[in-house]
């Protein structure tokens, strides 16, 4: 067995993992009033799937001699191995299921897609081409790839608050003017129905859950915002290393600039205008699908100066 072919193998078994802590967390959700433990199987699960992850990413630097962001493959185990670094992280300060719900299911189709439609060649580490051969390679495409995990998982929160609250407007200010007392971690949804013993609190509660998930939107697509920042600066002065250009309206350049002023609305609007809830859930649920357009769908064109090594 060749080493690529250990190494498709061991991304596979990642596959594998996710699929199966998946089902845990969607068991763990639709079945609370049992064993609540089983979550951490889940979580386990999600653990050992990103240590093995690590090791798939370390072990091509290792073999190939350059940092493994060189292709789309690469890219994708890449984003996938910090999305679960998020999540996990998260979802230890907040204690809640929910995160692992949501975040482990894009994981998995992210490698999914990198493990059965990405064709064989594509998943081998290659030489790089002469653009690639420079030291902003690592500084572009990692930042990029760090922005694109924390805005996803922001923009999912997101998304989430929109379905909870049922795309209506709430008033997050109850909860902080209340007198009931509430339980210091995010507790989901289904958690706060079944703890709950009047409606008063219930309600309460769905609203804590509401203020939570708007303000680790708020702080992590804050988180994020710089590293996309950093990323587009590195990726100008690389090209004009490259190309004798800092910036030529490149297909990819275009959507990450509007990827980047979405992203700033949605800070501008909750910094100076003091925006909250739906208003900027809505913002940040329109960067999840700019962020996909920006990362693949225009790849998926051929055409511009970042075609080489994905796809063309």
């Amino acid at each position: 067995m060749d080493w690529d072919t250990l190494q498709n193998f061991a991304s596979n078994i990642v596959f594998s993992i996710l699929l199966f802590a998946m089902i845990i967390y969607w068991i763990s959700l639709s079945f609370f009033k049992l064993n609540t433990n089983i979550v951490q199987i889940g979580r386990i699960s999600s653990l050992f799937a990103n240590g093995l992850l690590f090791l798939i990413l370390a072990s091509r630097w290792i073999v190939a001699g350059y940092f493994p962001l060189s292709n789309l493959y690469e890219s994708l185990l890449f984003l996938t191995w910090t999305l679960l670094t998020i999540y996990l992280y998260v979802e230890t300060k907040t204690r809640s299921k929910l995160m692992g719900a949501v975040l482990i299911p894009v994981a998995l189709l992210i490698t999914g897609f990198a493990n059965l439609t990405l064709s064989p060649e594509m998943q081998k580490a290659s030489p790089l081409v002469p653009a690639l051969q420079s030291n902003w390679l690592m500084m572009h495409v990692s930042m990029m790839m760090l922005s694109y995990a924390t805005l996803i998982m922001g923009s999912l929160l997101s998304i989430l608050f929109l379905v909870i609250s049922k795309y209506q407007d709430v008033d997050l200010q109850v909860v902080d003017k209340s007198s009931v007392p509430l339980y210091n971690v995010m507790l989901d949804y289904y958690e706060t129905k079944f703890f709950a013993q009047a409606d008063e609190i219930s309600e309460l509660g769905k609203l804590k859950l509401l203020q939570s998930l708007d303000n680790w939107s708020y702080r992590i697509i804050g988180l994020g915002f710089p590293f996309l920042t950093i990323g587009i600066i590195a990726g100008g002065v690389w090209a004009n290393e490259a190309w004798g250009s800092y910036w030529s309206w490149d297909p990819k350049e275009t959507w990450a600039l509007i990827t980047w002023i979405v992203f700033a609305t949605y800070l501008h609007a909750r910094i100076t205008k003091g925006w909250e809830g739906k208003r900027t859930a809505i913002l940040g649920g329109l960067g999840f699908f700019v962020i996909w357009i920006c990362y693949l769908g225009v790849n998926f064109l051929g055409k511009g100066l970042h075609s080489y090594g994905w796809l063309s």
